[in-house]
């Protein structure tokens, strides 16, 4: 089973200039955030219940390269960096191109992703559903609890009004989790001395598929009219606008009582011919 952590390298003390507006990021504050290392927590816990290998995934520049190091650290099997063609934009606003780098620098199609539910530098959090939609994959979303029992996934996931929805799905899956109160495990110092030494593997994706579709202004579609019998320019085009034709001015029901407005309307159907 290959289960796969989906990570995003952002500054989580990010400070913007007053004046200029210029924002200054700080690399040793910059790595995953609390929902990334909650996801990258229960990926360990699920590959401890079901087996398999844990491969910790990004899309960025080399400075994300610590960040993997640090899942190497706690106990992941693989890493894997993702640059797309651009590396200075490795990621889109919707999320699609994300899930679609993601997948493309993957050797094969995984079991289990597991993603924070939202990144800390204000992502859409839309790139877990993007990721199932590509797998044909159940999704999860939005979930404060994540166990493995009888080799299948239970979740809880967060409503509005404080409720709660219990969910029991089977892989392939793609969950995303908040940070609930789950804590990334602290790696010991031989495992990050090892993981200092580790080189990070990179797969550069030269192009990406255009999405499916294209995307046009919506327009409505076309209304058959009756050929006009005039042959005449300017009395063709009255025929088919109307332009001359006497209309009844819309009218508002004012009925005092709910019996008279319904009297009303019939009446108004029945001038019209309705049956």
């Amino acid at each position: 089973m290959l289960i796969v952590v989906a990570l995003r390298r952002s500054d989580r003390r990010a400070a913007v200039d007053p004046l200029s507006g210029e924002v200054a990021t700080d690399p040793h504050g910059s790595g995953a955030s609390t929902a990334d290392q909650a996801a990258l927590e229960h990926a360990l816990r699920i590959r401890s219940e079901l087996g398999g290998r844990c491969v910790a995934v990004t899309v960025g520049p080399a400075g994300a390269d610590e960040m993997l190091r640090e899942a190497l650290a706690v106990g992941a099997d693989d890493v894997l960096r993702v640059e797309g063609p651009d590396p200075a934009i490795t990621i889109t606003e919707d999320g699609s191109g994300t899930a679609r780098l993601i997948l493309a620098g993957l050797a094969e199609p995984p079991d289990i992703v597991l993603c924070g539910d939202h990144s800390a530098d204000r992502g859409t959090g839309s790139t877990p559903a993007f990721l199932a939609h590509r797998l044909n994959a159940a999704q999860a979303l939005g979930l404060v609890e994540l166990t493995v029992s009888g080799g299948r996934l239970h979740a809880v996931r967060r409503l509005d009004g404080g409720r709660r929805e219990r969910l029991a799905f089977d892989p392939p899956a793609v969950c995303s989790v908040e940070p609930a109160g789950m804590l990334l495990r602290r790696a010991s110092l031989p495992a990050v001395l090892t993981a200092r030494r580790a080189a990070i593997p990179v797969v550069r994706v030269g192009s990406l598929d255009a999405p499916t579709g294209t995307r046009r202004p919506y327009r409505p579609r076309p209304k058959a009219l009756p050929v006009p019998e005039d042959t005449h320019p300017h009395r063709r085009v009255l025929e088919l606008t109307g332009a001359l034709v006497e209309r009844t001015p819309p009218k508002v029901i004012t009925a005092p009582t709910p019996a008279e407005a319904a009297q009303a309307l019939l009446g108004y159907l029945r001038e019209r011919g309705a049956p």
